[in-house]
């Protein structure tokens, strides 16, 4: 009776754990610092013309801050998969800002500030993640507040900055009409 109930468990614990290797294997995550954020020494207006170089769309900004529990989720259920940084890589610079940082930045505008100043007094970032996105211009055209429900939703946002949606609607509606 005993040996059975072993080998029970042991099938079970075996079939969760190859579960679990399948669904690895289906949702390939990796390191989003090395991924999906683009290397940047805070130059912003450089970044512009190395946009402009590259082909991409715009720049995407991240606001965030180091205790943010919907940041932390972002980037370990989110950010983290192959597909979205894929996505994101091909059709924008992506950066992040630390709301409370003092490292000091250089706007779209040429302007030297505080990362913190960039966040509040520039884009009125009060609550984090923000995902800001910004033309070739530096002119933001698009901004989400908080995480996205999962990848399809966060990919659903790329794609709506991407192709101009947001001139002639909300997000909240591009995603009604897509799905």
């Amino acid at each position: 009776m005993i040996a059975s109930a072993h080998r029970f468990i042991l099938a079970t614990v075996t079939g969760f754990v190859l579960l679990l290797g399948g669904h690895q294997a289906l949702a390939e995550t990796r390191d989003p610092e090395a991924f999906f954020f683009s290397e940047s020494f805070g130059m912003f207006d450089e970044e512009l013309a190395n946009a402009r170089d590259q082909g991409k769309k715009g720049v995407l900004i991240m606001f965030q801050q180091d205790e943010c529990p919907y940041c932390h989720r972002m980037r370990t259920t989110v950010l983290n998969q192959k597909k979205v940084q894929e996505y994101y890589r091909q059709h924008f610079l992506i950066f992040h800002v630390d709301i409370e940082g003092d490292l000091e930045i250089t706007d779209f505008s040429g302007q030297a500030m505080a990362e913190k100043d960039f966040a509040f007094k520039k884009n009125r970032v009060r609550a984090t993640p923000v995902f800001a996105f910004f033309d070739l211009n530096g002119a933001r055209v698009a901004r989400y507040t908080g995480a996205t429900t999962d990848v399809d939703e966060f990919l659903l946002l790329g794609q709506y900055v991407v192709a101009g949606e947001y001139e002639s609607m909300s997000f909240n509606r591009y995603k009604r009409e897509q799905r």
